[in-house]
């Protein structure tokens, strides 16, 4: 049986194994996938000792995806992003980031495209960087707004977009095509919001990379009569990406999705 896994710390609340064990049922594949609580130090421990006990690959989550830069060899999106999430072990010890890719996926899921649009991303951490560079791959244009005007605009002129602070909203957020929330607020009841409802278009698109509940940007965004996309299926595209990375079997989404959405319900 081969071996996959997450390393993270904490790793408990990953909904990955459901996810990722559920997928390897339905390809029929000999597989298992566990998580692992790894800390930063340990971390080239980790991934050398995975490799040598034959494991399949492996993904990272917070706080090692920044370190894991140190150990692996990144490909280019992986690099310019600054973080790895998926690990594989095809050739070598390889590096991506598929995190980008399945905020991408899930907008397009909606009906959303991104190329030639005014793309408004709230935040600057590592999920803010690989949306902004792998949205601006796609054309899309991109604006940063962050709680450090300084951070948003590093980050916006790494892929050719302006940097703001979040005193800019009231005139961003209502010229902007599609608004993303990148950051964490809106995980907890009773977070504060972003932003103003009012500020928010029936022609837009409304994306929160938030999961585990309905956010309440997500509820003004529907009231507007926008696209609302929540994170769920940015979790599970970049699942299915990994999945494929290591694997070169097609993804079964929909196998993943439900295990997911089983995993969340479990938790309410």
């Amino acid at each position: 049986m081969r071996i996959y896994g997450i390393f993270g710390s904490p790793i408990e609340h990953s909904l990955s194994p459901a996810m990722q064990n559920a997928a390897f049922g339905a390809l029929g594949l000999n597989a298992c996938y566990h998580a692992f609580c790894v800390r930063q130090e340990s971390l080239k421990d980790a991934i050398l000792g995975a490799k040598a006990m034959g494991f399949g690959g492996l993904n990272l989550t917070i706080p090692l995806k920044e370190k894991a830069l140190e150990i692996v060899e990144p490909d280019a999106l992986a690099r310019e992003i600054g973080a790895v999430n998926t690990v594989s072990f095809r050739d070598g010890i390889a590096g991506h980031n598929t995190d980008g890719v399945g905020a991408l996926l899930a907008l397009k899921a909606s009906g959303v495209d991104v190329r030639g649009r005014s793309v408004l991303i709230i935040g600057a951490g590592g999920a803010a960087r690989a949306i902004a560079y792998t949205f601006a791959g796609e054309g899309a244009r991109i604006s940063i707004a962050n709680r450090s005007p300084r951070r948003a605009s590093e980050l916006a002129a790494s892929v050719g977009g302006a940097g703001h602070g979040l005193d800019d909203l009231e005139v961003l957020v209502p010229s902007a095509d599609v608004v993303i929330n990148a950051t964490s607020v809106g995980m907890n009841e009773g977070d504060p919001r972003l932003l103003e409802g009012r500020l928010l278009q029936k022609d837009q698109a409304v994306f929160d990379i938030v999961y585990n509940r309905e956010t309440e940007l997500l509820k003004d965004a529907r009231e507007a009569g926008a696209v609302a996309v929540d994170g769920l299926m940015m979790l599970v595209y970049q699942g299915a990406k990994a999945l494929e990375i290591w694997t070169g079997e097609r993804a079964p989404v929909e196998v993943m999705e439900r295990a997911v959405r089983e995993g969340l319900g479990a938790r309410r």
